[in-house]
């Protein structure tokens, strides 16, 4: 496993990130959203256009970044970054400076890879980190996805408390730089 100019590469080959094209990615990341193993995304009875719209949004928020993940050079997943001062949790925890959000999505397969989410996890956290005003990252997954809570700490993310949002009540998680590298043994 290790960092480099273009990404994180591993076992699995190498993941990267680039800026999300909201009308170019629409359609895919529409396929994606609505997937029944999506549910968690919360957009499964999404249009075409309100995916648009919501891509599109994002991309005129200054506090809120979406990423397409790519494997190997070929789409794979979904990947935000916001401001939980000013997005998401504002007002439901006291944030820290350096603190960012992170929501990810791997796209739907039907033949699933072993490792691969936790790969694509790693290399989020391994972009996000990159960023040396970067010290904590903050998620707040639904309490009833055990699946992403038993991932998130295998990568760092230490639980605090739950938090009701109101799409949802919520795991509030933090991973630092340091429980990140602990973790995965993949330095930044």
């Amino acid at each position: 496993m290790s960092i480099t100019d273009s990404g994180y590469r591993c076992a699995l080959g190498t993941f990267t990130v680039r800026p999300l094209d909201p009308l170019r990615d629409a359609e895919l990341l529409h396929s994606w959203v609505t997937d029944p193993k999506a549910a968690f995304w919360m957009m499964r009875d999404a249009r075409l256009q309100d995916v648009e719209r919501a891509y599109m949004r994002i991309a005129a928020d200054e506090h809120h970044h979406a990423h397409l993940g790519l494997h190997e050079g070929r789409p794979a997943f979904l990947m935000e970054a916001y401001d939980p001062a000013h997005r998401e949790l504002a007002g439901l925890y006291e944030p820290e400076p350096g603190d960012v959000g992170m929501h990810f999505l791997v796209a739907p397969t039907d033949t699933p890879v072993h490792g691969f989410t936790r790969s694509v996890i790693t290399a989020v956290l391994a972009h996000l980190f990159r960023d040396p005003a970067v010290r904590r990252v903050v998620v707040e997954p639904d309490v009833s996805n055990k699946a992403v809570h038993a991932l998130n700490e295998a990568v760092g993310f230490v639980p605090v408390r739950e938090i009701d949002k109101p799409e949802k009540k919520a795991l509030l998680s933090f991973c630092t730089r340091e429980q990140f590298a602990a973790a995965t043994g993949v330095g930044i």
